[in-house]
C-alpha cells in the first residue's frame, strides 16, 4: 500500500476540479510551532490562511494524539469533509490496531507512512473492504496533512502518510499547473506559503491536519534509511489516541 504515485512530481495536474468553496475561516497556523525548526533543521513559519487546514482547532474538533518513538505528532481530523476515512482511522486506532507499528515509507522532502502491519498488508474497519478517495476543495496536501494511501486498487485502507514536503517545495511550474488547472487564489498562496503536493489533490484523501508535532514528522524524515526507504533503526508508532482538542488555559 502507498501513495498513488504512477506520475512524476512534474506532470501536469490530474482531473478536473471541484466547483466547491472551502469554508471562509481566517487564521495563522504555524506547522509545529511559531517559526519552529523540524528534525533536518527545516524552518516551518506560520502561515496566514483563510484554508481551515491553517486554522487551530477549536474546542471539541476531534484530534488524534500519535505518539512514536521520536515524539508526539498531533492532528486535527476533518470528519465532515472526509468521513469514511476519519471513521476508518479513528475506529482502527480504538482498537488498537496502530500500536507498534513501524513507519515503513520514509521520502525526506516528500512523505513519512505507516499503517501496514507485520505482514505487510493493511486493513480497514468494514473486514478489510476499501474505500474510494473522498476530495474536496476545502481540503489539499499542504506541508503537514495527514492522508490516506490509495492502494493499486483505487481504494484505501488503514494506510496513511504525512505531508513532509518543504516550504518552498511549489515551484513556479507547479504554480503555473494550478492556475491552468482552476486552482483558487487562496490555495496556491498557501501551497506557497507551506510547500505541498498539488498533484495529490484530487487522487488521494486528505482527512487531517499536524497542528502540533510537526518536528516529530520531520525527524522521522530525516532518519537513515535503507534501500527499500525503511528506516534503518525502527520508527515505531507507540499509540494513537482520539480526543477532542481542549483549548489550552491562557
Amino acid at each position: 500500500m502507498h501513495a498513488n504515485h504512477s506520475f512524476t512530481r512534474r506532470t501536469a495536474l490530474a482531473l478536473a476540479l471541484a466547483a466547491l468553496l472551502a469554508l471562509p475561516l481566517a487564521g495563522c497556523f504555524g506547522l509545529g510551532g511559531s517559526g519552529s525548526s523540524g528534525g533536518q533543521g527545516v524552518r516551518r513559519e506560520p502561515v496566514q490562511s483563510q484554508e481551515i487546514q491553517f486554522t487551530r482547532p477549536v474546542e471539541g474538533d476531534t484530534i488524534a494524539v500519535i505518539e512514536t518513538s521520536l515524539g508526539t505528532i498531533r492532528a486535527v481530523l476533518f470528519p465532515d469533509k472526509a468521513p469514511q476515512a476519519c471513521d476508518n482511522f479513528i475506529g482502527l486506532a480504538q482498537g488498537g490496531y496502530y500500536n507498534g507499528l513501524s513507519f515503513t515509507r520514509v521520502e525526506s522532502g516528500f512523505i513519512v507512512e505507516a499503517g501496514q502491519n507485520a505482514q505487510g498488508t493493511a486493513t480497514t474497519i468494514w473486514n478489510g473492504s476499501g474505500y474510494p478517495a473522498e476530495v474536496t476543495d476545502a481540503l489539499h496536501h499542504y506541508s503537514g496533512a495527514l492522508c490516506a494511501a490509495m492502494g493499486e486498487d483505487g481504494l484505501a485502507k488503514s494506510v496513511f502518510y504525512f505531508m513532509q514536503t518543504l516550504p518552498g517545495s511549489v515551484d513556479e511550474e507547479l504554480m503555473n499547473q494550478m492556475a491552468a488547472q482552476g486552482f483558487r487564489q487562496e490555495v496556491m498562496d498557501a501551497y506557497a506559503a507551506a510547500g505541498g503536493a498539488p498533484y495529490l489533490d484530487y487522487t488521494d484523501t486528505v482527512f487531517g491536519q499536524v497542528y502540533e508535532g510537526m518536528e516529530v514528522v520531520d525527524a522521522i524524515a530525516a532518519v537513515e534509511l535503507d534501500e527499500t526507504g525503511r528506516p534503518v533503526e525502527a520508527v515505531t508508532i507507540q499509540s494513537v489516541a482520539i480526543g477532542t482538542y481542549t483549548a489550552p488555559v491562557q
